[in-house]
């Protein structure tokens, strides 16, 4: 969704980093009045579901990371996930950050959705992939980043978002939605997937 500038009269930048931009910005709100609102723009990023093949019908294997986090006060579980550099498509940031974050590279990525994070303050949108032809590929982690990569199946990170254990929006809209509109019950724990 594109940024509605008729509504913005003026922008005051407060701060202009690497990650994020702060701007104060006198709006016009859709009554008429105006007023204030802080507001953090930010370039947008994308997350990917690794997803592991199995015989047809059985339950498929998932990759998570357990990553330091400082923001968030420590290690947390979460998919792999990076912000989409200028000029690069969401889903060659899926496939760059699979390969960063895991060491595996996709033969095929599925779109599943886009989110808001937090609609409130900030412009960042991420969009969400499943990545499955899973092949070994050449991880390489940014020097501010700490992680293990993790294989489950899929009722495992069910079970981390269930338990409270996973508390990362981003991983556990995109374990969800891969869970209930791309995978298929075929009764039972066994699962239909493309």
């Amino acid at each position: 969704m594109a940024e509605d500038r008729s509504a913005c009269v003026s922008t005051r930048v407060v701060h202009d980093g690497r990650v994020v931009h702060l701007s104060v910005d006198s709006v016009r709100f859709p009554d008429g009045s105006l007023g204030e609102l802080e507001l953090v723009r930010h370039r947008g990023a994308a997350a990917v579901l690794p997803v592991f093949a199995t015989d047809r019908g059985a339950e498929p294997d998932v990759l998570l990371l357990r990553q330091y986090r400082y923001a968030a006060g420590g290690v947390i579980c979460e998919v792999p996930a990076g912000i989409i550099e200028p000029g690069e498509e969401p889903d060659d940031c899926a496939r760059r950050e699979l390969e960063e974050e895991t060491g595996y590279r996709a033969a095929r990525l599925v779109e599943l959705t886009t989110i808001h994070t937090t609609p409130g303050f900030t412009t960042e949108q991420i969009h969400l992939y499943a990545a499955f032809g899973l092949t070994p590929g050449t991880g390489r982690t940014d020097p501010d980043e700490f992680l293990e990569v993790e294989r489950m199946p899929l009722s495992r990170a069910l079970d981390l978002i269930r338990t409270g254990e996973m508390t990362d929006a981003k991983s556990i809209v995109t374990i969800l939605f891969a869970s209930r509109f791309l995978f298929r019950s075929t009764g039972g724990d066994a699962l239909e997937h493309p």
